[in-house]
C-alpha cells in the first residue's frame, strides 16, 4: 500500500499515463506557472527545464498535504543551440517540422520531486537525443492538422501520432515523453523511500 500521495504538478495526459502505467495514481494539481516568463529567457535549455520544474513543484506543494510526493516536470527540445517549446500555431509547427526532418536534437525534461513529509527535494534532468526521419510535406501538414503538436515541447510526441516520424532515440523513452521513470525511481530511493511506497505494483486487469 502506498504511503505517499503522489501529486503531479502538470495537466499533461502523457505524464499521467506514464505514472499510471507503473502503478502510480497521481492527484493532479496544475501549477499555472508562466512558461514564457521573460525572466527565464537567458537560461540554457537544460537550465530552463530545471527552473520551471522547480517552480511548478513549489507552486503546488502547500496544497499537496503533509504526506505527499510532489512531482514537477518541464520539457523542451534543444535544436541547434535553441530551446524549442510548444509551437502553439500551425504555421510554427509546420516550419519547425520541416527544419527538423532528417536532423537530431536533444529533448530535455527537468524534474523536481518534493517529499512534503520530510521537507526534502531533489532536482534532476533527463536528456535524450531524438533523430527524425525525412518527413514529406504531406505528412507534416496532415500531422499538424491533427492539432497534436501545437501544445507539446518540440512539436512532437514519442507516444502519439508523430511516433512513425522518429527514426532513432538515444536515451530514456519516458523522459522524452515527459517524465523519466528511472529518474523518478532513483529520486525516490535518494529520499529514503522504496518504489513500493508510492506504487501499487498491481498488473492492470
Amino acid at each position: 500500500m502506498p504511503i505517499r500521495t503522489v501529486v503531479l504538478a502538470s495537466a499533461s495526459p502523457s505524464r499521467k499515463r506514464l505514472l499510471e502505467s507503473c502503478g502510480i495514481h497521481p492527484e493532479i494539481l496544475v501549477s499555472g506557472v508562466d512558461e514564457e516568463d521573460p525572466k527565464l529567457a537567458s537560461l540554457s535549455p537544460s537550465e530552463l527545464v530545471i527552473a520551471l520544474a522547480i517552480l511548478k513543484a513549489h507552486t503546488v506543494k502547500d496544497l499537496a498535504g503533509p504526506n505527499a510526493l510532489v512531482i514537477g516536470c518541464d520539457s523542451t527540445f534543444e535544436f541547434e543551440g535553441k530551446s524549442l517549446g510548444k509551437p502553439v500555431t500551425a504555421a510554427n509547427a509546420i516550419s519547425r517540422a520541416k527544419a527538423l526532418r532528417g536532423k537530431t536534437g536533444i529533448l530535455h525534461t527537468g524534474h523536481c520531486i518534493i517529499d512534503t513529509a520530510q521537507g526534502i527535494e531533489i532536482s534532476d534532468i533527463s536528456s535524450s537525443a531524438v533523430t527524425f526521419g525525412n518527413m514529406t510535406d504531406e505528412e507534416i501538414e496532415a500531422y499538424v492538422a491533427s492539432g497534436e503538436p501545437l501544445q507539446v515541447a518540440g512539436g512532437f510526441t514519442l507516444d502519439g501520432l508523430s511516433a512513425p516520424f522518429i527514426d532513432h532515440i538515444a536515451g530514456d523513452p519516458s523522459g522524452i515523453i515527459g517524465l523519466s521513470l528511472p529518474l523518478l525511481r532513483r529520486a525516490v530511493h535518494q529520499l529514503g523511500l522504496s518504489w513500493s511506497q508510492i506504487s501499487e505494483m498491481v498488473v492492470p486487469a
